[in-house]
């Protein structure tokens, strides 16, 4: 294939193998058919003066279609590219230079064709940023486009369907006929035939934007505050596991933060980008302040396939990692960023939970308010501690910056007097022709920063090929100059609203925007400098009905079946936390563990988040369950009354207190037993607790056994342990018992009376035992020791009740039968490898 000929405007080269031209650079008719097409086109132009839409006719924003969005068709076969120009701002004198890709999308070859500069049709700017919209809502060459010009041109090669050409053209700023300052369309185009249509016309067209700064006439800057967000979908698990300082090791669901942190990761480019920049704000995730300090040291990582299962961390199920040093150096790097002069720090609450999920589907949750006024405050403490700033931690940020009713309702009631809001969520009415400052009141003494719909959209999409990065970084250019010169002498504040996950081809895209509006048409500041400003008395100030809330935005909220889950996670947690005598262990990892279950961020990841909330519960019912009475089938009394023998385990790592275990016979007419026992339960060791036991009636007797806590609001503690007690030896009738009971007295005291003449008036040294003092595994007499007959389990739970404690100690003691009778077992009496640190349940 032969090199294409460039055409510059600055000298011809011409296409090796070409036939020669005559004079002039075009065959005789070609030139008259390229005139003829050149004065329709100015007839259609003129035309289009007419009837172009009058100001407002669109609301403002429009459409954010990319400009050089060109489509294949059989008509117009080629695909076209705008990917740079430099500069992105014409000045007067200046040349324009533009790259991009020339695409056979069609099915026959295309043949004799070129790409060529188009002059705007009219010279006159797109001052209205419905005409921006107009613009970019073309997709086929169209005579509003304007007229092809001379030079530059690229000759294209034959391009065969699917081939692709790159090409340069530079064009004077001068040609291109701009007559004042504005935004204008700058198009190129692809003219020539096909194989199977060889007819010189149009092929393709791409579009972008370029403003023409001359200077002159000054208008106040608009300024601009553009929110930086630095967040992650939460990777700390609840579980910490000990080193050999005794220190807890985090534990983190996996690994990705790592790459993220490192240079190509995209939280370093964000930061990377961004400190580059003046006026930013920055919003955090305290949450991910706390993974990266935590990677600073050696961490462990859980094995995939376990993160659901809420185990605690252990060889088996988790991975040691080193320390990370890209973690080190990201801290640092944000540290300098923040403290960049003109910058502010926004703390989002811990471990940002979706506001409007909560609002929707769990505001009737007790547990939720709770939730988010700590993690508001938590999040102040984490970001101020870690990054050594002040920060605001009023402001709130619902999914995706829309908003209705009740989602302001419930950032009002967390303490949040700043909302930040989507443009599409609080449209601006149609008659209002200019774009108005963002800040507004909305109620009850609240704010809303709603941001620009179009300029925000602009960097939530795929930027990843240079003509999108282009696209959004000249639309921006576009739009904020056409809003400073709406209204030139009125100053007014924009909001810039990217999405949570920018991404690093948006940050850069951005950051190049913002660089080359800032001190010319725009003035970067930060946040408060826009919240602060003077509202417009025309802005919309409606908040949004529930009903009005986008259908697609709710489908992906969080159900409340699972906002129900994660409450109940506070009230075991809060449960947990009174038993404790050490409770700081746990209350830190699971108050954010629990925050973590409610993430924003798990909305574009719903697979993991579920498994995240089912990794906590399960966790914490481990925990809880460790303190527990081991199961039991049978428990046997022989005789009307004795003690029922009842053992509770502990294999937590600290001692519990503040418990108390109730025994409940589900026939207190038959079976009978003492009031509640209190108990202390030190680490690793089990407890025995003796119960008064009154029968009445022979047979079965359900009982239940139930840990409760003590103090004001006692509440059960873990699951109910149900068993059966066998009554035996109880006669039929109270005529019966007294009966017999008459009997061994007669006999008793004949015996005596024997043994006295016999051994000379000495009683015998037996004659005072009471009756059913035997020890245990003796026959009792009229009473005696419940006899356990304890159901199969592991070797490593305890003892069945009636036989020796695990301190070879009997199972009776002298203790009166009406106050607690704890015998404690010694520490790891089974043997098992208990950890020494945070909270861990033996394996």
């Amino acid at each position: 294939m032969s090199e294409p000929a460039r055409h510059s405007g600055l000298g011809a080269h011409r296409q090796p193998g070409r036939a020669e031209r005559p004079a002039g650079g075009r065959h005789p008719a070609r030139r008259a058919r390229r005139a003829g097409r050149r004065l329709a086109a100015a007839c259609a132009a003129a035309l289009a003066l007419f009837t172009a839409s009058p100001a407002g006719a669109l609301p403002a924003g429009g459409n954010v279609r990319p400009a050089g969005d060109s489509t294949a068709t059989a008509e117009y076969p080629v695909v076209m590219t705008i990917d740079t120009l430099n500069p992105q701002v014409a000045a007067p004198g200046g040349i324009v230079t533009i790259t991009g890709q020339v695409t056979n999308a069609g099915k026959s070859a295309i043949k004799g064709a070129h790409a060529a500069v188009r002059k705007p049709y009219s010279g006159k700017p797109l001052d209205r940023r419905s005409d921006l919209a107009n613009v970019a809502d073309r997709s086929t060459p169209d005579s509003k486009d304007g007229v092809e010009l001379d030079s530059p041109q690229y000759a294209l090669p034959e391009l065969n369907p699917g081939q692709s050409q790159p090409y340069t053209l530079s064009v004077a700023v001068s040609d291109l006929g701009f007559s004042a300052s504005g935004a204008y369309e700058l198009a190129v185009d692809a003219w020539g035939g096909t194989g199977d249509n060889p007819r010189d016309r149009a092929l393709g067209i791409a579009r972008t934007f370029l403003p023409y700064n001359p200077g002159g006439a000054e208008a106040q800057p608009t300024k601009v505050a553009t929110i930086w967000p630095l967040v992650h979908a939460p990777v700390l698990a609840a579980q910490t596991t000990a080193d050999n300082s005794d220190q807890p090791t985090p534990v983190l669901r996996d690994d990705s933060l790592a790459g993220e942190f490192a240079p190509g990761g995209r939280l370093y480019e964000l930061v990377d980008t961004g400190a580059k920049l003046n006026g930013l704000t920055w919003v955090i995730d305290p949450d991910l302040l706390d993974a990266a300090l935590a990677m600073t040291k050696p961490y462990r990582v859980q094995k995939p396939g376990t993160e659901a299962a809420g185990k605690s961390a252990k060889d088996d199920n988790t991975v040691q990692v080193p320390a990370s040093a890209a973690a080190v150096a990201w801290l640092d790097k944000l540290r300098a960023a923040v403290a960049k002069p003109g910058s502010q720090v926004v703390s989002l609450p811990y471990a940002d939970p979706d506001l409007a999920s909560i609002a929707h589907n769990g505001s009737d949750l007790a547990g939720m308010t709770t939730a988010l006024s700590k993690a508001s405050t938590a999040g102040r403490l984490t970001v101020e501690g870690r990054l050594s700033v002040d920060t605001r931690s009023d402001v709130a940020w619902p999914y995706r910056g829309y908003l209705d009713q009740q989602i302001a309702a419930l950032a009002q009631q967390s303490g949040n007097g700043l909302v930040l809001v989507d443009g599409a969520s609080m449209p601006e009415p149609d008659s209002l022709t200019y774009t108005p400052t963002a800040v507004r009141p909305i109620g009850g003494g609240q704010s809303a920063v709603v941001a620009d719909e179009t300029v925000s959209a602009l960097f939530d999409k795929d930027l990843s090929s240079p003509q999108a990065q282009t696209d959004a970084t000249q639309r921006f250019l576009a739009e904020t100059f056409a809003i400073t010169h709406e209204q030139p002498q009125n100053q007014r504040g924009l909001l810039v609203l990217p999405p949570r996950e920018l991404s690093t081809a948006g940050a850069k895209a951005l950051a190049n925007a913002l660089q080359t509006a800032d001190g010319k048409w725009i003035s970067s500041v930060k946040l408060d400098a826009v919240a602060q400003s003077a509202a417009d008395p025309k802005a919309n100030t409606a908040v949004p009905a529930p009903t009005d809330y986008p259908t697609q935005i709710r489908a992906s909220e969080l159900p409340a079946a699972d906002l129900s889950r994660t409450d109940d996670i506070q009230h075991d947690l809060d449960t947990l936390m009174r038993v404790l005598t050490l409770p700081q262990r746990v209350r830190g990892p699971f108050s954010a563990a629990m925050v973590r279950s409610l993430s924003t961020e798990w909305r574009s990841q719903p697979p993991a988040g579920s498994t995240y909330r089912a990794g906590v519960t399960g966790y914490l019912k481990e925990l809880t369950k460790a303190v527990q009475v081991p199961r039991k089938n049978v428990v046997t009394l022989a005789g009307e009354s004795g003690l029922l023998q009842v053992s509770v385990r502990n294999d937590l790592t600290q001692t519990v207190t503040n418990l108390k275990l109730v025994l409940t016979s589900a026939q207190p007419n038959r079976l009978r037993v003492s009031k509640e026992e209190e108990l202390v339960l030190p680490a690793s060791q089990s407890v025995t607790l003796r119960f008064n036991a009154e029968a009445h009636n022979n047979g079965p007797v359900a009982m239940t056994a139930q840990l409760w806590t003590t103090g004001p609001d006692s509440r059960p503690y873990g699951e109910a342990q149900k068993f059966t007690v066998e009554v035996t030896s109880v006669t039929n009738g109270v005529l019966y018992v007294f009966a017999g009971a008459g009997v061994l007295l007669l006999l008793a005291a004949l015996r005596f009376v024997r043994q006295r003449k016999r051994l000379g008036g000495q009683p015998h040294e037996d004659g005072d035992q009471p009756v059913g003092d035997a020890p245990l595994g003796d026959a009792p007499a009229a009473g005696g020791a419940a006899a356990a007959e304890p159901a199969p389990r592991a070797p490593a739970e305890d003892t069945a009740e009636g036989a020796p404690a695990a301190d070879g100690t009997g199972g009776t003691d002298d203790t009166p039968g009406d106050g607690p009778a704890q015998t404690p077992r010694g520490s790891s009496p089974d043997g098992r490898d208990r950890a020494a640190g945070d909270e861990k349940v033996g394996p």
